[in-house]
């Protein structure tokens, strides 16, 4: 009974927790995509089942956990947790398949609350997510190689990685995943979706994949991913191209370092390609926007109470007078919209080529004290210079340049094409 109890008063700790605290992890997150990734070997979720909680019948008639809000909850919570303790108790008599997983039980209960706030960023992550999630910032791990986003109806490739197998396999941004080696995933989870597809390198998965009308099927091997960060190269007519695939703890020092190989051939113009970047750190962002902007409010975070604070650009930029383009399609998403939407706005450059993915919001990624896991939540959105909010709109280029299935079969990039040309034009 003792044991019961201790684990009982862990379970409510954890829900208050989610409330009302949490520790800070040192940077704050302003993507929205978690990497397909390897589940660790042996770590799973056990069963901790215990005794059913004290209770007591109230005039109405229903059953009421008394243990819990009598010696854990605080005081100005006991009335508000009254029904959820009364649930858990009813459920534990009631329900037809005993016993229960409590663990499994709790996980819910948080994931529910966190999912009624209305903000689909703002969610839960079991242990093995969020060791995973952060993971995928230090630059290497084991999966497929995508950036997806978990938070719809389906599982929705935000964009492939560079050189990954989902790339090889053919995987593009936007696609949903609709079946994993063979099964529906209609109604599931997409955590749950996301574990299915993971699994050791070498190891293969078939997943089924909803393209517009049509339905395709891709058998992809995984592999062990290194996360790209940069790729440039001088390209005809003395245009440099610089390519920044994500906004990790190693983008800053590497895209300095392309620049300054670049900027020391003395190139006419700069196209910065930040198609299918699926985002990352915010301070990366301000970091990497000031290679190309030398002074000035770069972006807004705009909080509930509709405080404001002002980011601006740090000095030293390599970048900041050269002709510059930037690319970006349907996958540069969070930090990278951060990144081009300061550099359209303050006009120091044009985009090029199609609608970007929508995520204007900045999320706070929080481990829970007791090694349960973590929290996402939502503490801002942030703004463009002019103070637009791109959330589930996205960044309308200056210059739309649609890629056909047909540019994609023949290997052809005609983005990239009608970039060079932009910088060519006197």
């Amino acid at each position: 009974m003792q044991q019961g109890k201790v684990l009982r008063t862990i379970l409510l700790t954890l829900l208050v927790l989610v409330l009302i605290s949490g520790a800070f992890m040192g940077g704050l997150i302003a993507g929205n995509a978690l990497p397909v990734r390897l589940l660790p070997s042996g770590q799973g979720t056990q069963a901790a089942n215990t005794e059913v909680p004290a209770q007591q019948t109230t005039a109405e008639g229903a059953a009421v956990c008394t243990d819990y809000t009598s010696s854990s909850t605080p005081e100005e919570l006991k009335q508000t947790f009254a029904p959820f303790w009364e649930t858990w108790s009813l459920l534990h008599e009631n329900f037809v398949d005993q016993p229960l997983d409590d663990v499994a039980l709790m996980r819910g209960a948080i994931s529910g609350m966190l999912a009624a706030t209305g903000d689909k960023h703002t969610t839960y992550m079991d242990p093995t997510e969020f060791e995973q999630a952060n993971a995928s910032m230090e630059g290497e791990y084991e999966g497929i190689g995508a950036w997806v986003d978990t938070t719809g109806e389906y599982v929705q490739i935000i964009s492939p990685m560079k050189g990954s197998p989902a790339e090889a396999a053919g995987l593009r941004a936007n696609d949903i995943v609709i079946a994993v080696d063979g099964e529906d995933q209609t109604g599931v989870p997409g955590d749950l979706v996301l574990k299915k597809i993971l699994g050791p390198a070498g190891e293969a998965v078939t997943l089924t994949i909803r393209r517009g009308e049509e339905t395709l099927e891709f058998t992809i091997i995984r592999a062990k991913i290194t996360v790209p960060v940069v790729d440039y190269r001088m390209l005809d007519n003395n245009i440099a191209y610089l390519a920044l695939y994500s906004f990790n703890d190693q983008a800053t020092s590497q895209l300095r370092a392309a620049l300054k190989e670049l900027m020391a051939q003395k190139p006419a113009g700069l196209i910065f390609d930040l198609r299918d970047n699926g985002g990352g750190y915010l301070s990366t962002a301000i970091d990497v926007v000031s290679e190309f902007i030398p002074s000035g409010v770069v972006m807004y975070e705009e909080y509930g109470d509709g405080t404001r604070d002002a980011y601006t650009a740090k000095r030293g930029g390599r970048a900041t007078e050269i002709p510059l383009v930037v690319l970006v399609n349907e996958g540069t998403a969070s930090a990278s919209e951060i990144t081009a939407g300061a550099i359209q706005d303050l006009g120091r450059g044009k985009l090029v080529g199609v609608r970007t993915y929508g995520k204007g919001s900045v999320q706070n990624w929080i481990p829970l004290t007791t090694e349960k896991g973590g929290v996402r939540i939502t503490i801002a959105r942030w703004l463009t210079p002019k103070g637009t909010q791109i959330s589930d709109i996205g960044l309308t280029p200056d210059l739309i340049v649609e890629m056909t299935e047909e540019d994609y079969a023949q290997g052809r990039d005609p983005q990239l094409d009608a970039a060079v040309q932009l910088l060519l034009q006197p």
